[in-house]
């Protein structure tokens, strides 16, 4: 029988004494040890015949990436050995650094960045030549038929031009000896997904070019690899199309946002595109990783495929006949979606009570488990459970957010008195809020805070039209929606004067800018490498991300003016509220400079501050060690701030607050 929850089932014997202490102050046992300890992150999976792998980041590893294989027999072993670390820098945030054929797997290295082929029980060979520059030669996202494998490969340090940005391209490789590449496509700025036909005549793949993101205009090509002869099956300005898959009888499936949701069409050469599931919701999610799968067709003619509507994932079916349902499962996170025989698919997907684990679903809703997720040993009377909550954020408009009220077996507040909010901003700021079980959150629900995760404008999940809400206004409306989040929930679930806001990466930059406001209605705040300065980002960021601002905020230098005026940096005349930042030192996506930046600033201006900085780490952090003090040192500023006591058991170490 299949067990979702990582909590356990309450001693019907025990009968809990319920204490009133302070919101905040409450003990736990939802420590920063616990959120660490044994933790696991499943990015991506595949289906090898009857094995199963998948990928897990093990922070207590150093973050490093481990790849998992589960034999037809239920064991299950670590695929690479000690030291090898299988995840790619391409866009830098990676997704597609392994893939597996007939028991081979290929990997990129972390360290080095080649392209390393592994036989079962062997060690790793590396398959493409140490580049002139260290770690210049990036691949990833790749497929692999018979001795052939197309992939995409990133190269950095030669030949770049303009604006010193490295080449994406599509590349063919042999698949079991070491040699050149061929390049295959070139031009475009961006490339993804190369996917060879079932007999290998012809190549698909995306493309898109500045100032796009892929969620913007990407295109989907084919190419006859005989002839030459090119089609654009999809895509252009205005369309964002993704995850294309060969199928044994030559057409092609992939996603497309062409009616506002991203969702399902099939192409068979000669041939007009086929809806196969329109649907008001997203079945696609932002390509911010290389490699996603949210659909597989089965051998049997279904589909099984994710989708997100109102905040939260459901797995559904599609039918050889067409009909479509909603399996009844508990699953409201799904990140991976392959096929595993005639008719089931293999998913890596959480609940509200869970983390994330991988599963074998067949169409008729069993479930097998593969890799649990974590038990945890909480009592489900302990967990938040998240409520979806649409509110008013200005003329004619509305956000969304997921409310976790705060929650424990033997603690509550004091009778008449409000929790303290945590309004929690997503990164991307093309993302949204994972609808999942995350002991990160329960962190801070467990111990007396209400947490408010936002989907404000410009967020994933309702459409193509709420997606483009924040184009030319970043810095505008997501600030605007998570002011009118905090004053909703401040009507009458929240105490009005203990509001605090928290986010990463655009998040953190959210969050500077909802701070930097007179009339800003936060406490105080928590930057995670955020963005202080628009106009340093948009010369100093990587190539992925170089020319996002063009849609979000403006061309650069030509909107010059927006860029101050929204850039937090220029607004600390307005900053009177507490603030801590966390920052990687080998962040490339938001250097630390960003940060050193804000310090500096509120530093000279008497405003209280704290500034942890982590050696090694990249953009978000991956070693429990890091990830343990970064969580410690927030609850401490925010107990100093808010005024209450930590729990003597953890003994957390204070963080200094300059200026207090």
């Amino acid at each position: 029988m299949t067990r979702f929850s990582s909590t356990r089932p309450p001693d019907p014997t025990s009968v809990a004494t319920v204490t009133i202490a302070p919101f905040g102050s409450w003990p736990t046992p939802i420590t920063s040890e616990l959120v660490v300890a044994a933790a696991v992150r499943i990015s991506e999976a595949r289906v090898d015949g009857a094995d199963v792998y998948w990928s897990e980041d093990r922070p207590d590893e150093g973050g490093r990436t481990q790849i998992v294989r589960r034999s037809a027999d239920g064991t299950a072993g670590d695929v690479l050995p000690a030291g090898s670390n299988a995840r790619t820098a391409v866009h830098e945030y990676g997704g597609g650094g392994w893939w597996v054929r007939d028991g081979v797997v290929w990997f990129t290295e972390w360290a080095d960045q080649r392209l390393y082929r592994l036989e079962p029980g062997g060690t790793p060979v590396a398959l493409t030549a140490e580049p002139a520059v260290p770690r210049g030669d990036r691949y990833a996202d790749g497929d692999v038929l018979g001795d052939t494998i197309v992939c995409v490969r990133e190269r950095h340090g030669d030949g770049d031009e303009g604006r010193g940005e490295p080449r994406n391209e599509i590349v063919r490789l042999h698949a079991h000896t070491p040699g050149e590449a061929e390049v295959l496509v070139s031009g475009p700025d961006f490339v993804a997904a190369p996917r060879l036909s079932p007999d290998g005549a012809t190549l698909a793949w995306l493309h898109w070019s500045h100032p796009s993101m892929p969620w913007d205009d990407t295109e989907l090509v084919v190419r006859d690899l005989v002839t030459g002869e090119e089609t654009v099956v999809a895509g252009g300005p205005g369309e964002s199309v993704a995850e294309p898959v060969w199928q044994p009888d030559g057409a092609l499936w992939f996603l497309s946002d062409r009616t506002d949701w991203w969702n399902l069409y099939r192409w068979v050469p000669g041939s007009d595109i086929e809806p196969v599931v329109r649907t008001d919701s997203e079945i696609a999610l932002p390509a911010w990783r290389l490699a996603t799968s949210r659909f597989a067709v089965l051998d049997g003619g279904a589909v099984v495929f994710a989708h997100r509507r109102r905040g939260a994932d459901a797995l559904a079916v599609r039918g050889s006949g067409g009909l479509i349902a909603d399996l009844d499962l508990p699953f409201c996170s799904i990140a991976v979606v392959r096929a595993a025989g005639p008719d089931a698919a293999v998913v890596v997907a959480g609940t509200r009570t869970s983390e994330p684990g991988v599963y074998r679903v067949t169409v008729a809703g069993d479930v097998e488990t593969l890799r649990p997720a974590r038990d945890l040993g909480l009592d489900p009377a302990g967990i938040s459970v998240s409520e979806h909550v649409t509110f008013p954020a200005g003329e004619d408009r509305v956000a969304h957010l997921l409310y976790h009220p705060p929650t424990s077996v033997t603690h509550t507040g004091p009778e008449g008195e409000r929790p303290p909010l945590v309004v929690v901003i997503h990164g991307g700021p093309t993302a949204d809020a994972d609808p999942g079980f995350a002991v990160g959150t329960q962190f801070w629900t467990s111990r007396g805070f209400a947490v408010a995760s936002v989907n404000h404008g410009g967020s994933t999940g309702y459409g193509r039209a709420f997606r483009d809400e924040l184009l030319g206004q970043w810095g505008v409306v997501d600030v605007a929606d998570c002011l009118a989040a905090a004053r909703h929930l401040a009507r009458d679930r929240v105490d009005p004067d203990r509001m605090l806001i928290r986010g990463g990466s655009a998040g953190g930059y959210t969050v500077l800018s909802a701070l930097a406001r007179s009339d800003t209605p936060f406490a105080a705040g928590a930057d995670h490498f955020g963005v202080a300065d628009l106009e340093v980002l948009a010369r100093d960021t990587h190539k992925f991300e170089s020319r996002y601002l063009d849609r979000l905020v403006g061309p650069y230098p030509q909107a010059r003016d927006v860029y101050v005026e929204r850039s937090p940096i220029h607004h600390v005349a307005q900053f009177s509220r507490p603030l801590i930042v966390l920052q990687g030192s080998e962040d490339a996506v938001v250097p630390p400079e960003q940060s050193e930046l804000i310090v500096d600033a509120l530093r000279a201006k008497g405003v209280p501050v704290a500034y942890l900085l982590f050696d090694g780490e990249q953009h978000g952090f991956r070693r429990a060690e890091n990830i343990r003090r970064a969580l410690d040192a927030e609850l401490s500023f925010y107990a100093q701030v808010l005024g209450f006591d930590l729990p003597a058991a953890e003994k957390i170490e204070p963080v200094h607050i300059e200026n207090l």
